[in-house]
């Protein structure tokens, strides 16, 4: 006789007994109790507080179109951090016509001179080009409590009668956000829904509204072209600043590297002597080196002085490829490691640059953020 196959009263999600990390997971002893609620949910409902689940990408497809069938405002969170590793591919095409307001999240983590009402127009011209259409870029450190009056404002001004669904990455701060949602929009006395299209369960979490309409919590989704995605737990909170970034210049000369921990490796190649500019965690240490010296720097001493991650860890992340860069004369630009940082390039007379990191990875060369 086979086990029952037991589903969350809140969501709709299959319950599991093995990963907490994952969707549906409930303690053994709440199985005892009437109704059966998942641990997201429970948390959500006595709370006030959502979890970060994640989901895999073709789960996490078929909710974005599910959202295209309704009529609601999406709130896209989106790391300021990793802006470009965070973005959801794709995302206009499946929300369709819905109004999008694209909240910023982690503001905190930039320099204190930072010019934001620069931050806003390179983040609107950068989401055009990633094909995304808004009705508002609204800049908020959900941890710090900046800037959330105006996520709140904005939602006033866009969500019309309508639910709110609020897409994002891991690690980008949602279940922050949402959680302070909750607490400024919802009446939990009312229960949580189940909403499934169809055919599947799409693992949503419907919190009920003061107006009868929902804030709609759908599951992260992974990247694993996030460097934050492959480390182990243990280095996440080294990787990922957690205080304000304290930029570190560095003036090299060409054939020179400088290593990121054993995560990633700078290369200048070629060119005249100028700065470069780390945006990373403060924990970080760099390494420089001579670029003829580089490879056999990183054989003997990756987990040991070049770390993290530690040399329990350093063999289980994917082999280093290279990417090779040219930065034009009279350009300011930003590499960005994604889930690491970038490295901004100051350079009049142009540069020819490598990056080594995680197969996979996304490296990216941009206008500079700042």
């Amino acid at each position: 006789m086979s086990e029952e196959v037991l589903y969350c009263a809140g969501c709709g999600v299959k319950l599991q007994l093995e990963d907490p990390s994952k969707l549906g997971f409930v303690p053994e002893e709440a199985l005892l109790k009437e109704p059966v609620i998942c641990q997201r949910c429970y948390r959500i409902k006595h709370y006030n507080e959502s979890s970060s689940i994640a989901l895999d990408q073709d789960d996490f497809l078929k909710i974005l179109g599910g959202i295209g069938k309704t009529n609601s405002l999406v709130v896209n969170i989106v790391d300021i951090f990793d802006f470009e590793g965070s973005m959801i591919s794709g995302l206009q095409r499946f929300v369709g016509n819905n109004p999008i307001i694209l909240v910023v999240n982690k503001i905190d983590l930039l320099p204190k001179v930072t010019n934001y009402n620069r931050i806003v127009n390179w983040v609107q011209k950068h989401a055009k080009q990633n094909g995304l259409r808004v009705v508002d870029v609204v800049l908020c450190s959900a941890k710090r409590n900046m800037g959330f009056d105006r996520v709140i404002e904005s939602l006033g001004e866009h969500r019309g009668n309508q639910d709110i669904y609020v897409v994002g990455a891991t690690n980008v701060g949602k279940s922050t956000l949402i959680n302070r949602l909750i607490s400024d929009f919802s009446d939990l006395q009312s229960e949580l829904t189940t909403s499934s299209y169809p055919g599947t369960t799409l693992d949503l979490v419907k919190i009920p509204l003061e107006d009868g309409k929902y804030i709609v919590d759908t599951p992260g989704i992974v990247y694993k072209h996030r460097l934050t995605e492959l480390i182990s737990r243990r280095d996440l909170g080294k990787v990922m600043p957690s205080n304000t970034i304290k930029p570190m210049i560095y003036q090299l000369n060409e054939a020179q590297t400088l290593f990121i921990g054993a995560l990633a490796r700078f290369d200048f190649i070629k060119g005249d002597r100028q700065s470069f500019t780390f945006y990373i965690a403060n924990s970080l240490k760099l390494h420089r080196t001579k670029l003829d010296r580089a490879d056999d720097l990183y054989a003997g001493h990756k987990g040991e002085l070049l770390t993290p991650p530690s040399k329990d860890d350093v063999d289980n992340l994917p082999s280093f490829v290279k990417q090779q860069i040219s930065i034009p004369r009279g350009k300011e630009m930003d590499i960005l490691i994604s889930g690491l940082g970038w490295i901004k390039i100051n350079s009049k007379a142009g540069a020819e640059i490598a990056i080594h990191a995680p197969k996979g990875v996304k490296v990216v060369v941009r206008e500079s953020l700042i």
